[in-house]
């Protein structure tokens, strides 16, 4: 049972990682003897690598599915890859683009051929790395989102939602990414605020000299301005509605509409309303059957306005605009505003709102079954504060935009019937796997397929479906078996773009929802609770906290911030924390095996005899079942925390020095006593502690049981009857006289080496007798050479005291320290205390500090603070002891 003296985590990832996947520990087969318990991993998109966002929701699911296949569930986490996209095409583009080529110059077909070559070359990476951190994922399982299958099942629900009428073309406004050159859903658009202008400016009244002034933050789109709105309930306004306004710079009669939409407070009260190029407008114009004039092209360039205007880009427009509104005696002022403006979110490029022809999802009817199995519980939000929100969504969400203008991802499998010129014939199109062999309507043999292709977003709901071979095998066993899955574990950022559209899919195409359980994490952050970016300088790498650390170090402080739903921070001095820990566990394990050498069998069936015994068994439990409630609110951080705690205070700290004393006994029976209850526990603990650090536990586990199955196919341990109920309560008396003791000593600068007396006054019968028949704990512990007790006894001269609810403990310091010198270390204390709490007194009195100071750095002045005021406190107590 040899353990090297240092932990090599490099060796020791590098084999298990490397074990796991030969011996398919992981695998999953259907066995209906067993509960599956099923995770499918949120697909990264194929030009990943790993981020801490991807570290973080590997670690969890990784945790969770580790824990329930302990507990005897037919484990199954499935993993696979995302096509990604825009964000994908774009990478392959920029490649072309330094060969100085664009993909138009390949065309579609050499062009699609460049993008699977790039995609099988290096998007896998992200999957490596996943074995790194030492998921127990199903490598057999792998999937990609445009994989033969999940083609398959893309275009089987494709084709039934077109059938049953839920999807349509339409030509209406849309997110449009000049840069992309594609519509973008709402949920694929960030906003950023934007240092801007408001300008406002004058439209006259035909009939009259008077005008209206109306203000706005884009003075370029006036060109297709066709109408002005005011609310309703606006004073200042009701007199002019219906009013006609001449359009500044074009002459244009425009009416004045009336729509409870508009902002009272914005500007004037009064808006423009250029329903092609603004959403809101859009509606407006909708409500009061208003023009739509376009003047914005798919590059962001103008159209249909004059040769002064036109093909100038939106940024030189405005400049141009100002510039003759100003001239012509329109532009009343300028005022500095800050708006929220929309970006492409994966080139950042400014969104435009245009009139395009697309394909759209209708989800009213699906928004509406997933509101209900969300109200009903069937699918439950952890934590609950997410639930609001998202139905919230559901019931304002617009149709889905499912079309996208670029050639990497699903092609829409929709055909059009062709003439012998090649014309459309205006057929109704047809949707089908292949090109269909004859119109139903016009029996033409000649076809072309629609041009666009699916968001990204679509396959991507199909997911926990698709993974086991839905629109593939009709009569799916693992469909049946894994589906639907146990548990969804996502970051918010998401919830909307992917969350919602698996339950609907799922909803639609099963009957059923995909998960019952949906757990939001939080994003991790920097130590000052940045977002990380690259700009910044502030990015934590994953992959180099593995090399500088280890794996179990970056998951274990993965799992110890992850409070369920909010932001994390991560800091170097986490990872140092984290490291010692895994330190901790490998030594404590060297101390056990150490005592193990030349002893035979040790007895697995614990009979403790000793209060230390039962406490421990008693304490683990207790620890145990914390641990399971954690799990079941997948509360992480709760998890981690208890067993750290357990651990390191519990085990370590108090068991193992108690246990010192029995194994140096020479009775054989009370050493095997012992180490039967430390090897129990260790072996316990490292279960539990496996699905967090798997690497260390593993080996661990692998030198304890040479001959029995790796902790990965080990189950938990079932709880033990204990003969003591008290021993909790019992062992918290012993180990508060002990750190009384301690903390006297302390407090005391007696040197450690040094053996003390102590006197202990009795104020309870009962637990002075506890104390005397465990005071061989206290006297090895406290290091204590003689112990009296007794009643109303009178506490010595420049003895120090320290008082519990059961004794009054007196400690002589005569003989065992300088008590002169003592008195004056305490003074020379006290006075720098007193400075110290001047100092960060006078800083929290200071406005200026306050007012500037970043709240990390005020609460550690206000730490400092009531610090020296407890150092304050506890020295003049000690100063008493020599008055």
């Amino acid at each position: 049972m040899n353990m090297e003296k240092i932990y090599d985590s490099k060796s020791v990832e590098k084999k298990w990682s490397k074990y796991w996947v030969d011996n398919k520990t992981f695998s999953a087969k259907i066995d209906i003897n067993r509960k599956p318990f099923t995770i499918v991993i949120p697909p990264a998109n194929v030009t990943g690598s790993l981020h801490m966002g991807h570290a973080l929701n590997a670690t969890l699911q990784d945790i969770i599915i580790k824990f329930k296949k302990l507990q005897g569930y037919n484990t199954l986490w499935v993993p696979g890859t995302d096509h990604g996209g825009i964000a994908t095409q774009n990478v392959v583009e920029k490649f072309l683009k330094k060969e100085g080529k664009t993909k138009y110059d390949l065309g579609r077909e050499k062009f699609l051929k460049k993008m699977w070559q790039w995609k099988n070359k290096t998007g896998n990476a992200i999957l490596e790395q996943l074995k790194i951190i030492g998921c127990s994922l199903d490598w057999n399982r792998v999937a990609f989102t445009m994989d033969e299958s999940r083609s398959k099942a893309v275009k089987k629900a494709f084709i039934q939602l077109f059938n049953k009428g839920f999807i349509y073309r339409s030509k209406r406004l849309v997110n449009w990414c000049p840069r992309c050159l594609t519509a973008l859903s709402d949920i694929e658009i960030e906003y950023e605020t934007e240092k801007s202008s408001l300008w406002y400016i004058k439209y006259p009244l035909r009939d009259s000299k008077d005008y209206v002034v109306v203000a706005t933050t884009r003075p370029e789109t006036i060109l297709g301005d066709t109408a002005v709105a005011v609310n309703p309930d606006d004073d200042r306004y009701v007199s002019l509605v219906g009013r006609i306004l001449k359009l500044p710079l074009v002459n244009r009669e425009i009416k004045i509409v009336s729509d409870y939409i508009v902002d009272k407070f914005f500007g004037t009260g009064a808006v423009k309303i250029t329903p092609a190029h603004d959403a809101i407008d859009n509606e407006i114009a909708m409500r009061n059957n208003l023009e739509i004039i376009e003047i914005i092209d798919t590059n962001g360039k103008m159209i249909n306005v004059s040769a002064k205007y036109c093909g100038l880009s939106v940024e030189e427009t405005r400049k141009e605009i100002v510039k003759d509104l100003e001239e012509s005696g329109f532009l009343v002022k300028v005022r500095d505003y800050n708006h929220s403006v929309s970006r492409c979110y994966r080139c950042c490029t400014k969104i435009e709102p245009l009139m395009s022809e697309q394909w759209f999802l209708k989800v009213e009817e699906m928004s509406k079954k997933t509101i209900d199995v969300t109200n009903n519980a069937k699918t439950v939000f952890y934590p609950c504060s997410w639930k609001k929100p998202y139905i919230l969504w559901l019931q304002n969400l617009r149709d889905w935009c499912i079309s996208r203008q670029i050639w990497w991802g699903h092609r829409v499998p929709v055909y059009y019937c062709l003439d012998e010129e090649g014309n459309k014939t205006g057929c109704k199109p047809i949707a089908s796997f292949d090109k269909p062999d004859e119109c139903p309507y016009c029996k033409g043999k000649n076809f072309i397929q629609d041009d666009d292709v699916l968001d990204t977003w679509f396959s991507s709901a199909l997911w926990p479906l698709s993974v086991f071979g839905w629109g593939e095998k009709e009569n799916n066993e693992e469909l049946r078996y894994f589906y639907p899955t146990s548990v969804l574990c996502t970051g918010h950022e998401i919830i909307y773009l992917w969350v919602a559209r698996m339950v609907q899919f799922g909803l639609e195409f099963m009957n059923d929802i995909p998960y019952k359980d949906i757990f939001i994490h939080g994003i991790v952050r920097d130590k000052h609770g940045k977002k990380m970016s690259k700009s910044l300088g502030n990015v934590v790498n994953p992959c180099d906290i593995i090399e500088k650390y280890s794996a179990d170090t970056l998951r274990f402080v993965l799992a110890q911030i992850a409070t369920p739903g909010r932001d994390m921070q991560v800091s170097e001095e986490a990872f140092l924390s984290a490291r010692n820990l895994t330190n901790k566990v490998w030594n404590a394990s060297r101390f056990v095996l150490m005592h193990l050498e030349n002893i035979d069998k040790i007895d697995d069936n614990i009979n403790s005899v000793d209060l230390a015994d039962d406490w421990i068994i008693s304490e683990f439990y207790d620890t145990f079942a914390k641990v399971k409630i954690a799990y079941d609110s997948y509360d992480i951080a709760v998890v981690t925390r208890v067993i750290y705690d357990f651990f390191w205070t519990k085990y370590c700290d108090w068991y193992i020095e108690f246990s010192k004393i029995r194994i140096m006994s020479k009775n054989m029976n009370e050493k095997k006593q012992v180490l039967s209850v430390l090897v129990y526990i260790l072996k316990s603990i490292l279960q539990l502690m496996y699905p967090i650090m798997p690497f260390i536990t593993s080996e661990i586990w692998q030198v304890l049981n040479k001959d029995t199955k790796i902790i990965a196919e080990s189950t938990l341990p079932d709880k033990k009857e204990l003969k003591c109920k008290t021993s909790v309560e019992k062992m918290k008396s012993i180990q508060d006289i002990i750190v009384r003791i301690r903390t006297l000593r302390s407090e005391m600068n007696i040197p450690p080496g040094i053996q003390i007396g102590i006197l202990f006054n009795i104020l309870n019968d009962d637990k002075e007798k506890i104390v005397k028949e465990n005071q061989h704990y206290i006297r090895k512990l406290a290091k204590i050479n003689s112990i009296q007790f007794g009643k109303n006894l009178v506490r010595p001269k420049d003895s120090a005291l320290t008082v519990s609810s059961d004794f009054e403990i007196f400690l002589p310091l005569v003989g065992v320290i300088d008590v002169e010198k003592a008195k004056a270390r305490l003074l020379k204390e006290i006075t720098l205390a007193k400075q110290e709490k001047e100092r960060t007194s006078l800083k929290l009195q200071d406005e200026e500090f306050i007012k500037r100071a970043p709240k990390i750095e005020i609460e550690k002045i206000k730490i400092r603070f009531n610090e020296a005021n407890l150092k304050i406190a506890k020295i003049n107590e000690n100063l008493d002891f020599f008055r």
